[in-house]
């Protein structure tokens, strides 16, 4: 195995090991249906009406045509991708008839081990056309996405026509309110954006934004773009300024972490609508996106215990953010452990994803599954059939839960629990006092989301000894997360209140320990 991931590794400029006949017929047959295919979407996709229209009358049958696809893409991958040829000889069981007998793919498992040219088709980055984006974990480590000129059209395309579809504006003015630099929600929904409407490239700068508002005024209609959180933020900023909202049209579109209904509402006293997308550096910004059937139905699973035991299960209390997605640009499934795997090999993608576990845990409900249960109950069909007359996509549904490999999602950076334990504990005078410690993201009255890590405590302290305690503990997990994540790092450049997190001392066995076993402990709460 070492030598195949040597030679497959070597960033040499050659290409492919040489097929034999059979491989090479094999390669033909599959190029031509995948092709033919992805010039079907492209076509599809090529104009807003376009794509609204095959959104909006799409078929049960073509979900097994994408799997189809999906399969024929690892096929052919395995035969013109080298670190994926690699990958799969490395591996006794690696391919098969099925898209299931191939195995999963991930940062550890696949793009650590090979550089970014050898996941390139036949081995090569092109010297030019290619935009780079880069993620950082929580080790700091960048990893680099390639983009190939015409994949980014693709994109493109797919941002426009959801947003001409959700967003019908009359003159419609963007500030682009994201993370600028590196990463790729904010430079991509920027250039994309252009193709449609004025667009201005704040970053997450209130006073830019405010200014901008002021100089353009209301002969605009302005789509905001952003995290969730800043939404909040701008909302607040231009009440205390007494900005005249009933003078303007403003939109939100916003991505990067989870929203909750509470702070939807409050939004939407000002904006017009808000609506979230769902993505991730590793793939595509544009993997599944809300609509107004998707907003209704989480607030529906919100406060139909009915209906949620159905759709998730009797047991499940956690409410997902719910999204359509189209499965023959990005085709998704799920494993036994409910976590998101991803396949995107059209023809205009530069590194194809295979199977890819982006580390989501998730449930894929067919479009038409939800309509049957929502059927058997007249007051919920009478209000879907409401919630179904403007946007009217029949596209499959994304039910998220968020991260599985035990992470919070914050102002777009990921927080991993040990990095708060490395927090806690180095040099920290305290730290003999706490006996456990776990994560969670808090909504509070003022609906600011916040990071909210609980400790508990060893025993009992003195008032002034626990003030010190949880300000040693906030500054120094504030100061490494600063250090080793790049994009908490650089919320913080851009907005100092992302470094505002909470600190609550319980006492033993109280608060979210309660009836915790102590064999092991649980990092995550709701």
């Amino acid at each position: 195995m070492t030598e195949t991931l040597r030679r497959y590794s070597d960033p040499s400029p050659l290409a492919s090991p040489r097929l034999t006949a059979g491989e090479r017929w094999r390669r033909a047959r599959l190029a031509i249906f995948v092709r033919v295919l992805g010039a079907a979407v492209r076509l599809a996709g090529r104009h807003p009406a376009s794509w609204r229209w095959s959104a909006r009358h799409h078929h049960p049958m073509l979900d097994r045509l994408a799997a189809a696809n999906a399969r024929a893409g690892c096929a052919l991958a395995a035969l013109d991708v080298p670190a994926y040829r690699a990958f799969l000889r490395a591996r006794p069981a690696g391919a098969g008839r099925r898209l299931r007998d191939f195995p999963e793919t991930g940062k550890v498992s696949y793009v650590v081990p090979f550089p970014a040219a050898r996941r390139c088709r036949d081995g090569r980055l092109p010297d030019r056309g290619v935009v780079v984006d880069e993620s950082a974990g929580s080790s700091g480590r960048p990893f680099n996405w390639p983009r190939g000129e015409r994949e980014l059209r693709a994109v493109h395309r797919d941002i426009v026509a959801y947003t001409s579809l959700v967003f019908p504006m009359r003159r419609p003015f963007v500030i682009n309110a994201y993370s600028m630099g590196a990463w790729a929600t904010g430079t991509t929904t920027g250039a994309a954006m252009a193709r449609i409407a004025v667009v201005k490239n704040t970053g997450p700068d209130l006073g830019k934004i405010v200014d901008t508002l002021r100089e353009f005024g209301p002969d605009f209609d302005y789509l905001v773009t952003a995290y969730p959180p800043f939404l909040k933020h701008l909302r607040d900023r231009l009440d205390a300024e007494g900005f005249d909202w009933s003078r303007h049209r403003v939109y939100a579109s916003c991505g990067g972490e989870g929203m909750t209904e509470a702070l939807r509402g409050y939004l939407e006293e000002r904006f017009r609508k808000v609506r979230s997308a769902y993505g991730a550096s590793d793939l595509t910004i544009g993997l599944g996106a809300e609509t107004r059937f998707t907003v209704w139905l989480r607030r529906r699973l919100r406060d139909d215990a009915e209906l949620r035991a159905a759709l998730l299960g009797a047991d499940e209390q956690r409410l997902p953010m719910v999204f359509q997605y189209n499965p023959l640009t990005t085709y998704l499934e799920t494993n036994e452990r409910r976590e998101l795997l991803c396949t995107m090999t059209g023809p205009d993608v530069l590194q194809p994803r295979l199977r890819y576990n982006v580390g989501d845990e998730a449930l894929l409900v067919p479009y038409r599954r939800i309509l049957d249960l929502v059927r058997a109950d007249p007051d919920r069909w009478a209000a879907c059939r409401a919630a179904l007359a403007s946007e009217r996509m029949t596209l499959p549904v994304l039910l998220l839960f968020g991260r599985r490999d035990s992470t919070v999602s914050y102002l777009g950076a990921n927080l991993y629990p040990q990095d708060v334990e490395y927090g806690l504990y180095t040099g920290n005078p305290f730290a003999a006092e706490i006996s456990r410690f776990c994560l969670a993201l808090v909504e509070d009255a003022a609906l600011e989301t916040r990071p909210v890590i609980h400790l508990e405590l060893r025993r009992p302290l003195p008032e002034a000894e626990r003030e010190a305690l949880s300000a040693a503990c906030r500054n120094g997990v504030r100061g490494h997360l600063a250090a080793v994540s790049r994009d908490f790092a650089q919320s913080l450049t851009e907005d100092p209140a992302a470094g505002d997190l909470r600190v609550e001392l319980h006492e033993p066995g109280a608060g979210p320990f309660a009836g915790q076993q102590k064999i092991k402990n649980v990092y995550l709460v709701g």
